[in-house]
C-alpha cells in the first residue's frame, strides 16, 4: 500500500483548525448537534456522533466527536484488499462493564467501551481477541502466562464470533479480519469453534493468500466468492494443522504497547519481520500504550497519532499501514482514529487530502472541490447504534492484597511480551 508522501503529517493538524474555529459554537437545541457542537448527552448528536470530552487535553465542555468511520470502498472501490486502510479494535472484547460469566469479579484491564456488534457497526474492519482453552471450551479471556482464570475470563469465544456471523450476513459487501492471540491448544479446537458459529462459509481459504509481498485479490473478488473473512492465529503450527493463517506469515506488526507509541521509532514486533522487508503486503501498525486508560485515549487519538503513522510510513519504507489497532476506538478531541484513517485511504487511493473527496475514476489527485470537510455520514459503513457516555477510568480495580498485586504485575508483564 504505497504512497510517497504524507502531507498531513507536516501541516497543521485539521483538527486543531476546526477546534478553533468551534470554541464558541452556539447552542444547537433547535437541530441535531453536529463536530464539536456543544452537547449534554449523546442523544443532542447528529447520527455517527456521540457526545464527550477530554480532560486529559483540557477540553473538560463536552461536545460531539466522531464515532462513526466511513467505509473507503464506499468511495473507491475494487482495489486489492492491501491498498486500503482498515480500523482495528484491540482486545475487542474487553469490554468496560462487561458482565462476569464465571460469577467472579474480573481482575484485569479493560481496551474497548462497546459491544462487537456496535464496533462493527460503527466501521471497525478488524478484531484482535485473545483465546484460551477454559472450562472444557474456547474463551475470549485476558490473561497471562497462557492461562485463562474466571478472574480473567470474559466469555466463551463463539458469543463474539456468533456477533461476526450475524454482521457479515447483514452486510454482504463487508469484510472482517480477526486477529488471533492463540493459547488454544485442544485439537482441533479452533476448527470446531468457527465452523460452530457459522463463519466457515465467509472464510477465506488459506491456500489462496499470496505470498512474499504479493497484492491481495480486490475488493469486490473476495465478495463475489464470499471470501469475507480473514483469520490470522499467532500459532505457527495451526496453518498445517487446521488452516488458519500464521499471522507473521503474511503481515509484517510493529512493537504493540509502550514501545509503539515513542515518538520518531516504530521498531517491529519481535515475530514479524523488519517492516521494510517486502516480505508480506498487509502491515499491521498498534497504536496503544501498554496499560490502557480510558481517559487518555481521547488525547493519545488527538495528538501525536499523525506523528506516529509517519513515522510507521518512514520504518515500513513508504508504505502505508493496512490495519490501525487502538484502544477505545471513540475516544477523541474531534475525529480521532477516524480522520486518521479518512486521511491515510485518501492520500493512499486517490492522492486526496480525505477520502471523502476520491473522485471516482478520476486520476490520482484529482479531489472534488467540497469548500469544507465533509461530514454527513450518509456513506459510511453501517449505522450509529446506540451510544455510550464517555467518563471515568477503564482503569478501576478496587481490590487489595499480596495476590491482586502480583496479578497485575503478571499482567503487565504479559502486555510487554
Amino acid at each position: 500500500m504505497e504512497s510517497t508522501a504524507l502531507p498531513f503529517l507536516v501541516s497543521i493538524p485539521l483538527l486543531h483548525v476546526l477546534l478553533l474555529s468551534s470554541a464558541a459554537a452556539a447552542s444547537c437545541s433547535l437541530r441535531s448537534c453536529q463536530l464539536l457542537d456543544s452537547c449534554s448527552t449523546a442523544d443532542d448528536c447528529a447520527a455517527g456522533l456521540y457526545c464527550g470530552s477530554c480532560p486529559a487535553s483540557g477540553y473538560v465542555q463536552p461536545a460531539c466527536v466522531r464515532a462513526l468511520a466511513y467505509q473507503p470502498t464506499a468511495f473507491v472501490k475494487g482495489l486489492p484488499f492491501n491498498r486500503y486502510t482498515w480500523l482495528v479494535t484491540h482486545n475487542s472484547f474487553s469490554i468496560v462493564d462487561e458482565p462476569s460469566y464465571t460469577g467472579i469479579q474480573r481482575v484485569t484491564f479493560y481496551n474497548q467501551e462497546d459491544t462487537v456488534t456496535n464496533q462493527l457497526r460503527n466501521g471497525v474492519r478488524g478484531l484482535m481477541l485473545d483465546m484460551y482453552d477454559f472450562e472444557n471450551d474456547i474463551w475470549l479471556c485476558h490473561s497471562f502466562q497462557g492461562q485463562c482464570y474466571n478472574f480473567t475470563a470474559f466469555e466463551p469465544a463463539i458469543n463474539t464470533l456468533k456477533e461476526v456471523e450475524v454482521f457479515l450476513t447483514e452486510n454482504p459487501s463487508e469484510i472482517v479480519t480477526i486477529i488471533i492471540e492463540d493459547y488454544v491448544r485442544a485439537p482441533e479446537g479452533l476448527t470446531k469453534l468457527f465452523t460452530d458459529a457459522g463463519l466457515v462459509k465467509f472464510w477465506y481459504p488459506v491456500s489462496e493468500m499470496p505470498m512474499n509481498g504479493m497484492d491481495w485479490p480486490s475488493v469486490t473478488d473476495m465478495v463475489v466468492k464470499s471470501h469475507r473473512l480473514l483469520v490470522f492465529t499467532s500459532d505457527a503450527s495451526k496453518e498445517a494443522n487446521e488452516g488458519i493463517a500464521y499471522q507473521w506469515r503474511y503481515m509484517v506488526e510493529n512493537e504493540p504497547g509502550d514501545l509503539g507509541v515513542v515518538p520518531g521509532s516504530c521498531p517491529n514486533r519481535k515475530e514479524s519481520q523488519p517492516l521494510n522487508s517486502r516480505y508480506a503486503s498487509l502491515f499491521l501498525q498498534n497504536y496503544f500504550p501498554t496499560i490502557p486508560i480510558q481517559n487518555e485515549a481521547c488525547k493519545e487519538h488527538s495528538v501525536g497519532f499523525t506523528e506516529m503513522v509517519d513515522a510507521c510510513y518512514r520504518a515500513a519504507g513508504n508504505i502505508m499501514p493496512n490495519f490501525l489497532a487502538v484502544n477505545f476506538y471513540m475516544r477523541s478531541n474531534g475525529g480521532g482514529v477516524f480522520d486518521i484513517q479518512d486521511r491515510i485511504n485518501g492520500l493512499a487511493l486517490c492522492g486526496c487530502s480525505t477520502i471523502t473527496v476520491c473522485q471516482a475514476g478520476a486520476p490520482m489527485g484529482v479531489c472534488k472541490n467540497t469548500g469544507s470537510p465533509n461530514r454527513t455520514f450518509k456513506n459510511g459503513g453501517g449505522t450509529y447504534s446506540g451510544y455510550v457516555e464517555l467518563s471515568g477510568s477503564a482503569l478501576m480495580l478496587h481490590f487489595s492484597g499480596h495476590l491482586v498485586v502480583k496479578l497485575l504485575i503478571a499482567l503487565l508483564i504479559s502486555y510487554s511480551l
